[in-house]
């Protein structure tokens, strides 16, 4: 039923192989180490911790194979955010849409320290997940656009991406929501005993939910393999952190729960820790990380996001902790990939992505046979539904599995 560990890592390879293979016979002969070589790389931002005794490693090895496949992925993430916002400018996605770019990290990282066995259920700043668990670019966007071919034929939209088959469950579109779940989740793992944990995120505008706290509480009785996943981007829609929050220390509000902050802008840092938390999860019960973050982009598009914070600010985390750039100094760096090679990669991304844009664009509609689809569990063709006239009803009237 569960999707085979290496799942997830042979993802993370493919992405590598697929966006440098045109560029690694040119510049073989010019590097020094090859692509199965490791390398380790010190850390520049401690953890903190809260009723732990210890805490993930200050340093990360990692491969060459390892860092391009991280850097595909979140340039891949950037890119088909930047296009979800051009096009909801453009007046082709409807609704609500959250946009990721800046927290590509996390996402990147936290896969890279777990696998698909792992369930993962997040709020609905949902799109790179659905792309990280196994979804292409143009998937995500008709989906988005409200066509077929997207993971709920177009009818969910830029909050409900779902991929039950790579254990991820959503998007989720009422904040908080996803936290009783993502405990649910974690008694399923424990039930089974998989050896699997459940990730449950959510931002920080949605760390003062009763109903996280209730869960947690139940996790803890029942030593449920659980990670909350505290995405701290430092605004929860329009207000700071320290306007909203009495203890914004986020990463210790599990009270009876252990918890540790990490740098969610690194994507080695998160990996490590991610990591960590498993363990913990699966060995002795749920667990509380903060991933130090930022967002880009307002909450959702309907929100310029310079009235409560300035351009300044914005540019100078751009400057100064970008995840994508962040990992890019570390393939470079590292001597490990050729700056020919980031290019290369860029330039393949950045055509992929167009790509995608168009076919999302002319991809059709869902039919409106679509409508009457999927209301029960096992319902048949001829199982009757009411329309708002019973001359558009669907079914056969009295009909009722």
């Amino acid at each position: 039923r569960l999707p085979h560990p290496t799942q997830r890592e042979s993802m993370l390879r493919s992405c590598a192989a697929r966006t440098a293979r045109r560029s690694c016979g040119a510049a073989v002969g010019q590097r020094r180490m090859m692509s199965s070589g490791t390398v380790t790389v010190q850390l520049d931002k401690p953890y903190e911790t809260f009723k732990l005794e210890s805490e993930p490693p200050m340093t990360a090895e990692v491969t060459r194979d390892e860092l391009l496949g991280y850097y595909s992925l979140m340039y891949r993430m950037r890119r088909m955010e930047i296009s979800a916002d051009t096009l909801y400018k453009a007046k082709h996605v409807k609704g609500f849409c959250h946009l990721y770019d800046g927290q590509e990290a996390i996402c990147v990282g936290m896969e890279a320290g777990a696998t698909w066995g792992d369930s993962v259920i997040t709020s609905y700043r949902d799109h790179a997940w659905q792309l990280s668990r196994g979804d292409t670019v143009k998937g995500v966007l008709c989906e988005l656009l409200g066509k077929q071919g997207g993971c709920a034929k177009g009818m969910g939209g830029s909050m409900h991406m779902y991929k039950a088959d790579a254990n991820f469950y959503g998007g989720n579109g009422i904040v908080g929501s996803q936290a009783p779940l993502g405990a649910g989740i974690a008694f399923a793992h424990k039930f089974a005993g998989d050896g699997c944990c459940s990730f449950a995120l959510y931002g920080d505008g949605a760390a003062n939910q009763g109903q996280l706290f209730e869960a947690l509480n139940m996790a803890a009785l029942l030593q449920l393999p659980l990670v909350y996943v505290c995405e701290n981007n430092q605004y929860g829609m329009g207000t700071s952190k320290k306007r909203s929050s009495a203890n914004d220390d986020y990463y210790t509000r599990g009270g009876y729960v252990p918890g540790i902050k990490c740098d969610g802008m690194n994507v080695l840092s998160v990996r490590e820790c991610t990591k960590f938390l498993k363990k913990h999860a699966v060995e002795v019960g749920p667990i509380v990380v903060e991933f130090d973050t930022y967002r880009y982009h307002g909450h959702s598009m309907s929100d310029p996001g310079i009235t409560y914070r300035n351009r300044e600010e914005v540019a100078q985390v751009r400057a100064t902790r970008d995840p994508v750039d962040r990992v890019k100094k570390y393939c470079l760096d590292t001597e490990l990939v050729t700056e020919a090679e980031i290019k290369e990669i860029d330039k393949e991304i950045k055509a992929e992505v167009v790509a995608a844009v168009e076919a999302a664009k002319s991809a059709p509609m869902p039919d409106p046979s679509e409508l009457w689809t999927d209301i029960h569990v096992g319902q048949t063709k001829d199982f009757f539904m009411r329309g708002p006239d019973i001359t558009t009803s669907s079914g056969v009237y009295g009909t009722v599995v």
